[in-house]
């Protein structure tokens, strides 16, 4: 084209959490029977919806005003409704106008991350989940400025680390804290989020923190809101949504709560940016707005969310303690939300080790697809255990960070399968690291 049309940043939307449903999808059409472990997706992997849940859905879908636009900023009964859970916690107090609905908390992201300042950085962890970790890079047409979540220490944000990349990067106007944390699974304990915070009030810092797993925790953790510890004086955005706890992925329906939004007057224009960006789409989807009260306030939504819960509370003991034996494997018990990451240690994939694949046609596949020079080491370990187990994880170096590991779901339905996946995958370690 005669003039250049792509974006600075379009290098740095990568999303392997997906991309690699594509190479699954070939290996299927070769015969491997694929278990997608990639997915953050309750309802893909069985999870039943309960009845009242579908009648509440069903009763507004019979209402003719949830076919009709909703106000810019969402549904003002249901803001007012969430308004009054945040200031129910004794924290930072708010009212309807300081939450604004979105198609998904993907479109919540890249609103936020999108109408920075191009100059302007939100410093993000490391490893960080991809669609914040990409839209922040992509806003500035360059590589994410990461801050270390420590394996050795139970995945916790190294505070020193923080403070070094804020002194020596005067670009750094944010922070983005997830908490509970996806890839990682961790929950941070109170302290060090009061720390994250009087580090962004000294350096006059704002902070994201995405909460959308706020409600879902166990192994004894609890996740600390932001609201309660932020005070007033340190302006941040919280996000949250319904797709995980409800779940309902499909309903792509997310919000933002503007803590201390009229503290500084940048701050201020900034979010104003953001409303009437949403302004211009003229509004999100109205129904799930509409039951999400309904849904949350019926008197068996607290014991169906804590029936899952539980099974998550099982899943991550039964998966912590088959892999953490495993020679060359750093692992940590997830404590929230529904993942799990396991780091190798430094020295232990090279690019020589392989896994037994009987055919023919998917060996060839894989040793075309690890062929090239960029492709990471870990990235070519769940090549080949996609091929030979059909287990699909995805490659932690995806994750915006250097470590070289994988990240799995805890969403299995069936235990007995469950365990099973886990032991295949603990004993493909063992064999790929020796077929070297």
């Amino acid at each position: 084209m005669r003039t250049d049309i792509v974006h600075i940043g379009a290098g740095e939307l990568t999303y392997e959490i997906r991309n690699i449903v594509n190479v699954g999808e070939k290996l299927q059409k070769l015969g491997v029977p694929v278990n997608w472990e990639n997915i953050g997706d309750p309802i893909a992997k069985g999870e039943d919806i309960p009845s009242w849940m579908k009648e509440i859905v069903v009763e507004a879908v019979r209402d003719n005003a949830t076919y009709g636009y909703s106000p810019t900023k969402g549904i003002l009964t249901t803001r007012e409704y969430i308004a009054e859970q945040v200031n129910s916690r004794g924290g930072t107090q708010i009212d309807s106008g300081d939450i604004i609905f979105f198609n998904g908390l993907g479109d919540a992201i890249s609103k936020v991350f999108g109408f920075l300042k191009r100059t302007a950085r939100v410093i993000v962890p490391t490893p960080s989940y991809t669609t914040h970790s990409s839209a922040e890079a992509a806003h500035a047409g360059d590589r994410p400025v990461t801050y270390i979540l420590d394996p050795n220490h139970y995945w916790y944000p190294d505070l020193e680390d923080i403070e070094n990349h804020i002194k020596y990067n005067p670009a750094v106007a944010g922070i983005l804290i997830i908490n509970p944390d996806n890839p990682t699974g961790a929950v941070y304990p109170e302290h060090i989020l009061r720390d994250i915070v009087k580090i962004a009030e000294k350096n006059d810092l704002f902070i994201i923190c995405d909460e959308v797993y706020q409600n879902m925790t166990y192994n004894g953790t609890r996740a600390v809101p932001l609201c309660t510890i932020i005070g007033d004086r340190v302006p941040a955005i919280c996000m949250r949504g319904i797709s995980k706890e409800m779940p309902w992925p499909g309903s792509r329906c997310g919000w933002i709560e503007v803590y201390n939004g009229h503290r500084d007057p940048m701050f201020e224009k900034y979010i104003n940016s953001i409303v009437n960006a949403k302004m211009v789409e003229v509004c999100s989807t109205t129904l799930p707005q509409t039951v999400l009260p309904r849904i949350q306030s019926h008197p068996e939504y607290h014991a169906y969310l804590e029936e899952r819960i539980r099974r998550y509370e099982w899943c991550s003991n039964v998966a912590y303690d088959i892999l953490k034996d495993v020679k060359g494997l750093l692992v940590n018990r997830t404590n929230g939300a529904f993942y799990m990451s396991a780091a190798f240690i430094n020295g232990t994939l090279n690019h020589r080790q392989s896994l037994p694949i009987e055919n023919e046609d998917v060996r060839k596949s894989v040793a075309e697809l690890v062929s090239g020079p960029d492709v990471s080491p870990d990235k070519r370990f769940v090549y080949y255990l996609l091929a030979s187990t059909g287990v699909c994880v995805v490659p932690l170096s995806s994750f915006a960070t250097d470590l070289q590991g994988f990240r799995i779901t805890l969403l299995e339905q069936d235990k007995e399968r469950f365990i099973g996946i886990f032991k295949t995958i603990a004993a493909s370690i063992k064999a790929y690291i020796e077929s070297a």
